[in-house]
């Protein structure tokens, strides 16, 4: 853990230099001062505070600057060009790229969590010294507001560093840039008490959302706080890190979302747009994206179709994801009364198929797209639009329209927002299900919170108003219930690569073939659709010890022996 000493270094040099990033709140910050400068002058403590926003995760699309996401490493989807920081997960090869700047989710996450632990020790640390802020000081510093935030996000990181490694280093102190620090790791059940007491406190300090104006909007209120303490709750309960199923922690993390379930927040009325819109009853913590121009290059470079303009169209959603879902009438298409048709398998399916997912002959954007194949009079091979296996269009069939929506394209000068969910209501909902069902088994609030989601889907209900759902579940069938709405309502949102993780079901999700689906165009302009298992550079591997990230070499090398590695990476 003496990697941390490099985060002391570079805060000291922020500190002398004072030239933060201008980034996640937008503030310009002031020139060369020293420390005790800084935090002699509120207004200058104030932009020290807001430094730790820099060292958050702010977007799904973040492997190799824009070029890969976790959805493509889970059975949501693939790899259109087979990025190497996507394979490395899906394939457990971490060690072969985790300690370069591309691999984002293992040395780059580990570096960034600690930096901003950094930030967030030093102002809680200094919060003392900062003297009582003038009459209009801009920006305003609020001590007991940003004790909440700093709390706030040094809860997040820590729960970013134990969802994907387990334990780590706990630092929970200043320490001086020569300082000999080589810290062991905490286990995850004790990170864990660390994470909580921290969110206790943020949770009396920060504000209800009606209490932040419109300059403060991204920063956690207490809405975020408690979602977060339902979330920290949920993965401490689950099989990953409850191995004996303590049903008391199931009920703990159940508790933790019924506070979140009192009219603060609800469903907004629209699934499709639930990334696209600038504030929502559903939004509890977000960060707004908009046209910038790093949005435009992931759009243009990785979600596009290069028949509208995208360069590559590396996002492809498998034939795996597009199986579960189910039809309007709520059944699954493998049930022989669902009126699932394999010959028109994009006809008649539930709201969030068409709101998740672009398909071969879907209209877009004023022309239908084209992701088939052909033969001319010659016998000659021709592909439409949207599909060259030839060049890197898309591997499947598919993309993604979560990340792509219809509104935005390369011409014109269209612009869309595509924001990055921390917390939203119906996670909350799917969160509280989950753990009632552990708990204590499918009662009918477990339904209700089901039934709420799959009827603001637009899922028909059906004669007995469960909208699809089956009546008198077991637990295990209630769990693979709820299992599959998370896959569906929470689809390319950063949920799914860590379900599998904490579910350990990585066998049965992974390591298992990935499909997508060729389309033939006939003579006569029909389609004939046959799926098929994507070649070999598309599949993926899985084993028990891809259920937690390996430590970064460089900190277990350096360490000397103190930092241990997780069982099979040593």
């Amino acid at each position: 853990m003496k990697k941390y000493s490099k985060y002391i270094a570079i805060l000291t040099l922020m500190l002398s230099t004072f030239s933060c990033k201008k980034d996640f709140l937008e503030r310009t910050p002031g020139v060369a001062l020293t420390e005790e400068e800084i935090f002699a002058d509120p207004a200058q403590a104030a932009r020290f505070a807001d430094n730790a926003y820099n060292f958050v995760i702010t977007k799904y699309v973040r492997f190799n600057d824009h070029r890969g996401c976790t959805a493509q490493a889970s059975d949501e989807a693939v790899s259109g060009n087979a990025e190497g920081s996507v394979t490395s997960l899906n394939r457990g090869l971490y060690h072969d790229h985790a300690t370069g700047p591309s691999m984002n989710d293992i040395y780059s996450v580990w570096n960034l969590m600690y930096a901003g632990i950094a930030v967030e020790n030093k102002m809680l640390a200094r919060l003392k010294d900062v003297p009582p802020a003038p009459p209009a000081t801009v920006p305003i510093f609020d001590p007991v507001r940003v004790e909440g935030e700093m709390r706030f996000l040094r809860a997040l990181s820590y729960f970013e560093l134990t969802k994907r490694f387990g334990g780590v280093p706990l630092v929970t102190r200043v320490y001086d840039v020569n300082e000999d620090i080589n810290l062991p790791r905490a286990s995850f059940d004790e990170v864990t008490k660390f994470i909580l007491a921290d969110i206790d406190v943020a949770i009396t300090r920060l504000g209800n959302d009606a209490d932040y104006t419109a300059s403060m909007y991204g920063r956690p209120t207490k809405g975020a706080a408690q979602a977060l303490r339902a979330r920290v709750l949920l993965y401490a309960a689950s099989p990953l890190n409850n191995p004996t199923g303590d049903k008391a922690k199931w009920k703990a993390a159940a508790d933790a979302a019924t506070v979140l379930m009192d009219n603060r927040y609800s469903l907004q009325t629209t699934y499709g747009d639930i990334l696209n819109v600038p504030s929502s009853p559903e939004y509890i913590m977000i960060r707004i994206k908009g046209n910038t121009p790093l949005a435009g290059e992931m759009m243009q470079d990785f979600s596009m179709s290069p028949g509208s303009g995208g360069a590559q169209g590396q996002m492809n959603p498998t034939q795996n994801h597009v199986d579960m879902y189910q039809m309007a009438n709520g059944k699954d298409i493998t049930d022989p009364t669902s009126g699932y048709d394999a010959t028109k398998p994009y006809l008649n399916r539930e709201p969030r198929f068409y709101d998740n997912i672009i398909y071969n002959d879907l209209p877009w954007q004023g022309r239908r797209i084209e992701m088939w194949s052909t033969k001319d009079a010659g016998g000659n091979t021709l592909y439409g639009k949207d599909y060259n296996p030839t060049i890197t269009f898309t591997a499947t069939r598919y993309y993604c329209k979560k990340y792509w929506p219809e509104v935005y394209r390369t011409v014109g000068g269209s612009t869309t927002l595509l924001n990055y969910i921390y917390f939203r209501y119906a996670e909350v909902l799917l969160n509280y299900a989950e753990a009632q069902n552990e708990a204590v088994g499918p009662d009918a609030s477990v339904y209700d919170q089901l039934i709420a989601i799959r009827k603001r889907a637009g899922i028909q209900a059906g004669a007995n108003n469960l909208y699809g759902l089956k009546a008198g579940m077991t637990q295990d069938e209630m769990r693979a219930a709820i299992r599959h709405e998370r896959a569906i309502e929470l689809a390319f949102e950063d949920h799914r690569w860590y379900d599998i993780m904490r579910w350990k079901i990585g066998a049965q999700t992974i390591a298992v073939p990935m499909k997508g689906m060729d389309v033939f165009k006939n003579a006569n302009g029909s389609f004939t659709y046959t799926p098929i298992v994507l070649s070999q550079t598309f599949q993926k591997t899985w084993t028990e010890k891809q259920n937690v990230y390996p430590i970064p070499r460089q900190e277990v090398y350096k360490s000397k022996g103190v930092l241990m590695q997780n069982p099979g990476w040593e």
